[in-house]
């Protein structure tokens, strides 16, 4: 005797029509995201120099958005294993907004930082709830060809975002960028409620793990404070590493180790937890373990790419934010042509790990060809190592996270996607903190290298000579481009210099990445969704249970109930 499931045997699967129909709100989100995001990229630069913002200032701003997602994404994750996730979703596209908008009001870098790290809360639940809500409706199997759709959508808003930016910032100035997004984010909004239609999950007791995300908060903010305040004076300008010891100082014993302690109270606590943030059973998963490493070096490449291009564009080579916008078309171009095209091969052949090989290796070619660019570097070769890192973070950032859901059990697809994605904002977190650190760092070093030839260049610009001086020590990020000619030069090399040992710093993660990713076990991919999953298991065990039933009864000539975890009860008769 077996038992089957109606909903497995009945319902019939979605239609492509009605897929897309149901992720044209969830795109949008996307596109409300990622355009709020990278609309300021370009004018980052500018914005910092108004506010009066030095180099750690620009790091800041970057982080704290990168901080809050990365400490978010698996709160998120876990409430979406909970609780409603369309709301879920809502709710984040609301947070996220708002925060931008009122970040467009700021009149400091303390401020913009603070409005920056609240936009990063509803930035984690849009990234960690897509990649669930995606995973509710669509097979691992067909979903490479709708995550190309992401892919895409991820490409116009990145590609539109820095142009539309640079537009308004030469335009309007730079705070209507923070206001753009507004109008997309009411209609995303309303899509959302009337095109998404999620299967409903049986309702569980919500817990929520607040020691948890304490800790977790704890830890990485002490870990990035630490990396990004290490080395400067009480001042907060950069000094010469190699005669400071603050990297030894008290402050470093106290950050560092209560970091550490941190960490270390952060596992015992989930270990102990009835509902953990992060499962930690997750990492006997070998497909989750692996992922998570592969996924820090993809989220080094693609923030730190992102936030050190520009500065590149607009310090190195003198680009107004409009002309850095359409210089790093070439680099989405690579990310749109190989997320769409290896989604694409993905749903045809159901194969993924060469495609994930491949991107490892191009992460790492372009990362190490990009740290040898210098000011004047042939715009071609820069264009040329840009579309090769944008392929290698196309082809491995969704497909990551699509062999992670293939291979976890439907009840925790929420915690496991946003635990691949947590990591690789973790990574970009803390890479873009240590990339700024030593930006920074070699920029004074630089700086101090070349005085004499500062010196003379000050010399030959006569009577404007005092206000340059006096803007190169006020110890804000410089407007390179607004410099004199022969003063320009100096900064645009002193600034590619800096830059590319940035990326440099990157490839050894990017190596780490491609082990991880070889190692990872081939498990073909299911065709079911994971509501399908989640049926199909209720199926099965029904299927055992009810012949267990009849051979129990047939035995004894009681009748002994089997709960949902497989435990048999006795009828009252029985226990009588």
């Amino acid at each position: 005797m077996s038992a089957t499931s109606p909903d497995v045997a009945e319902k019939p699967r979605m239609t492509q029509r009605q897929v897309l129909e149901a992720l044209s709100g969830l795109l949008l989100g996307m596109f409300v995201s990622m355009l709020a995001s990278t609309v300021v990229s370009t004018s980052l630069p500018v914005i910092i120099h108004d506010l009066g913002g030095n180099q750690t200032a620009f790091t800041w701003v970057v982080t704290a958005t990168l901080l809050t997602t990365a400490i978010s994404t698996p709160i998120w994750g876990k409430l979406a294993d909970l609780t409603n996730r369309k709301v879920l979703f809502q709710l984040a596209i609301v947070i996220f907004v708002l925060a931008t908008a009122a970040a467009g009001f700021s009149t400091s870098p303390e401020m913009l930082i603070a409005f920056r790290a609240v936009q990063g809360i509803g930035a984690g639940g849009l990234a960690a709830l897509s990649q669930v809500l995606m995973a509710d409706i669509i097979s691992p199997r067909e979903r490479g060809r709708y995550m190309g759709l992401f892919g895409a959508v991820m490409a116009v808003a990145t590609i539109g975002g820095p142009l539309l930016g640079g537009v308004i910032t030469d335009a309007w100035g730079w705070r209507w960028n923070f206001f753009v997004a507004l109008p997309f984010a009411v209609l995303a909004l309303i899509m959302v409620q009337a095109t998404l239609h999620v299967p409903a999950h049986a309702k569980k007791k919500t817990s929520i793990d607040y020691v948890g995300i304490v800790l977790l908060s704890a830890a990485v903010s002490l870990l990035l404070i630490w990396v990004t305040n290490a080395g400067t004076t009480k001042t907060g300008e950069w000094s010469d590493l190699a005669n400071n010891n603050d990297w030894w100082s008290l402050n470093t014993v106290l950050m560092l180790g209560g970091a550490i302690l941190a960490a270390i109270l952060f596992v015992i606590v989930e270990l102990r937890s009835k509902e953990p943030l992060i499962p930690l059973t997750l990492f006997r998963n070998r497909t989750f373990r692996l992922s998570v490493i592969a996924s820090i070096a993809t989220g080094i490449a693609m923030f730190g790419a992102s936030v050190f291009l520009s500065q590149y564009m607009q310090l190195a080579r003198g680009a107004t934010p409009t002309e850095a916008g359409l210089m790093t078309i070439p680099m989405i171009g690579g990310l749109l042509v190989a997320s769409i095209g290896v989604g694409a091969l993905v749903t045809r052949y159901g194969t993924w790990k060469p495609y994930l090989i491949v991107g490892s290796i191009l992460l790492i070619a372009g990362l190490s060809l990009l740290s040898t660019i210098h000011y004047d570097t042939n715009f071609f070769l820069v264009s040329v190592y840009m579309f090769l890192l944008g392929a290698g973070v196309g082809m491995t950032m969704q497909n990551l996270v699509l062999v992670v859901q293939n291979s976890t059990r439907p009840e925790q697809i929420g915690v496991a996607s946003s635990g691949v994605t947590f990591f690789r904002s973790l990574g970009g977190t803390i890479g873009v903190s240590v990339m700024g650190a030593a930006l920074a760092a070699r920029v004074i070093d630089l700086v101090a290298d070349r005085k004499d030839d500062i010196g003379t260049a000050l010399a030959s610009l006569g009577d404007k000579a005092p206000y340059w001086a006096e803007q190169l020590q006020s110890g804000s990020l410089p407007k390179v481009s607004a410099m004199p000619e022969a003063l320009r030069i100096v900064f645009e090399d002193i600034y590619a210099n800096g830059i590319s040992h940035s990326f440099l710093i990157a490839v050894p993660f990017a190596v780490i990445s491609l082990i991880a990713i070889v190692f990872l076990p081939n498990k073909p991919l299911t065709t079911m969704t994971t509501t399908e999953r989640l049926q199909a298991s209720e199926a099965d065990l029904a299927t055992v249970s009810v012949p267990e039933a009849m051979a129990t009864l047939t035995a004894t000539g009681a009748v002994q109930k089997v709960d949902a975890s497989g435990t048999r009860r006795g009828d009252d008769t029985d226990a009588r």
